[in-house]
């Protein structure tokens, strides 16, 4: 199919042919959500960690005899019964990710692809290209009226990178590092030229 290519200007710089099983897929809800899942797990950094019975300080004394206190039996204060004891079935340092087929994750961005075009909030850009103040790219922005945009090139021009940092909900990624997550957590899908062509390679 054939998309008109705009500028940071608003204008236009002709058309671009965009491939029809990268960008017009039908969308598969069920991929996208597990490739979200996937990627949210692998980003947990796991460090979470509470004290077992072993580890939280205290005596290793019997607290009384074994019998005939009228008492139920006891064998250490570090139990978790009390209130200085360990806790139990805690949460403990792990790595929450898992594996997950480079099939499903490429159907998962073709489909994430797919989508943005079907709802009409794919864009080709010309060029990301930027003098490095914020200011005057939340200008040209704010006339293309992207309050949340995620841009994709080929590789991040330093200046423009610099200018979008500063700018709320914009965000930009190099081509290798485009994914589901991000794509559907902007309204807005720009991708350059070299973008796409980079992505007709990544997802050939």
């Amino acid at each position: 199919m054939d998309y008109e290519i705009k500028t940071l200007d608003n204008g236009s710089a002709g058309t671009a042919s965009l491939p029809d099983e990268i960008f017009a897929a039908t969308p598969r809800t069920d991929i996208l959500a597990r490739v979200v899942h996937w990627q949210l797990a692998k980003r947990r950094a796991g460090t979470h960690k509470v004290k077992g019975m072993g580890e939280v300080s205290g005596t290793t004394k019997k607290p009384y005899r074994q019998k005939g206190t009228g008492s139920a039996r006891q064998g250490s204060l570090r139990a978790p019964q009390y209130r200085t004891g360990g806790i139990v079935h805690g949460p403990v340092v792990r790595d929450h990710g898992y594996d997950l087929p480079k099939k499903v994750r490429r159907l998962g961005l073709i489909s994430a692809l797919s989508q943005k075009a079907a709802e009409g909030k794919l864009v080709v850009l010309d060029a990301a290209t930027a003098s490095g103040k914020s200011a005057e790219l939340a200008k040209k922005l704010k006339v293309l009226g992207w309050t949340s945009a995620l841009i994709v090139d080929a590789a991040v021009e330093e200046n423009f990178g610099r200018a979008a940092r500063n700018l709320p909900k914009i965000d930009i990624l190099p081509t290798v590092g485009a994914n589901v997550y991000d794509i559907l957590n902007h309204d807005v899908l720009a991708i350059t030229r070299a973008g796409v062509e980079g992505l007709k390679e990544r997802l050939a």
